[in-house]
């Protein structure tokens, strides 16, 4: 390559419209996914103190919002659900009346053309407020697996498209897999929380699902933020097990691991900008700190310029617009 002065990089930075027109990396509305939370009710819209507006809804007032961002061009819809009872074994998780169940029926029926994913945990609709059954206070595996795959089924019941397991259990993505196509649900597609780490940025998802832990923490079965190697055998068992796409969670601290997964595996790669991501750029652009606006969009570009095909993020519709 030629050096200065006959190779000058900035005579391509000059103007917009240069600059766009040698963009490697391109993010597009239809590449991200808006988390909602739903719960049960009518004209039923509660703010999230710790994520400024974002808010649970009742499956009407879903729709409202649902509609703004496909109309925005937001390419799917991630429903988490906050049930109005909870017990030890999460048996709202499958109710086939429940929240979630009920907002994927009125979305396939209101905007077919956006995709429905529903995330498959247990930790919003148990008691105990961990990711599945309790015995000695430890999560226990395998009995877990069957609930989880009731859940994910009552979803494929309701019309969703996509089930995402978050987890974290071993063997899910294979007890899923079984369970949708026994019951005539293989067009199903499985987005696995293949790497989900223990994060300390999960904290204002925790008041929007009402799912924080009553006891103890779930580092015993998410991943430690230090392992990297670790993240990759769990993509690998997941895409075994029958995962169509797989996510890495959260996304800005972990952007190392989102390029390794779409290197070293080719398959379709999720990552999620969580709340607390999400939460500190609301905070410091509330204080004057940051532009939100660009700060936003150039933490979704990294995102994709890592590798990410898909980003869940609560910016989605915001972001939209701007795309």
């Amino acid at each position: 390559m030629s050096s200065f002065p006959q190779y000058r990089p900035r005579r391509l930075r000059r103007t917009a419209a240069l600059r766009n027109l040698v963009r490697e990396t391109h993010l597009s509305a239809a590449q991200l996914v808006l988390p909602v939370f739903v719960r049960d009710g009518k004209k039923l819209r509660r703010a999230v103190g710790s994520m400024p507006g974002v808010n649970q809804t009742s499956v009407d007032e879903m729709l409202r919002d649902a509609e703004a961002a496909a109309k925005a061009g937001v390419g799917g819809i991630i429903l988490f659900g906050v049930p109005e009872k909870k017990d030890a074994t999460g048996t709202a998780a499958w109710d086939d009346k429940g929240a979630v169940q009920t907002a994927v029926r009125a979305l396939k029926k209101e905007i077919p053309d956006l995709v429905v994913i529903t995330d498959v945990c247990m930790c919003e609709y148990t008691d105990h407020g961990h990711c599945g059954i309790l015995k000695d206070g430890d999560v226990d595996n395998d009995p877990t697996l069957e609930l989880l795959s009731r859940a994910a089924l009552s979803h494929a019941r309701a019309g969703a498209d996509i089930v995402a397991p978050s987890d974290m259990m071993d063997g899910r993505v294979q007890a899923i897999r079984s369970a949708l196509d026994d019951k005539g649900h293989s067009g199903v597609s499985i987005l696995s929380y293949a790497a989900k780490y223990a994060s300390a940025y999960y904290g204002p998802f925790r008041e929007a699902a009402e799912s924080a832990p009553q006891s103890s923490d779930r580092r015993g079965y998410q991943m430690d933020p230090g392992n990297a190697q670790e993240a990759m055998r769990e993509v690998v068992c997941d895409i075994q097990e029958g995962a169509d796409a797989v996510m890495v969670k959260p996304a800005g601290p972990y952007l190392d691991i989102i390029s390794r997964v779409k290197a070293e595996t080719g398959y379709p790669v999720a990552a999620y900008q969580v709340s607390g991501e999400y939460a500190m750029i609301c905070a410091a652009a509330d204080r004057g700190w940051i532009e939100k606006d660009r700060v936003m969009m150039e933490s979704l570009l990294g995102i994709r310029r890592a590798g990410a095909d898909v980003i869940v993020t609560y910016f989605a519709t915001e972001a939209a617009r701007q795309l």
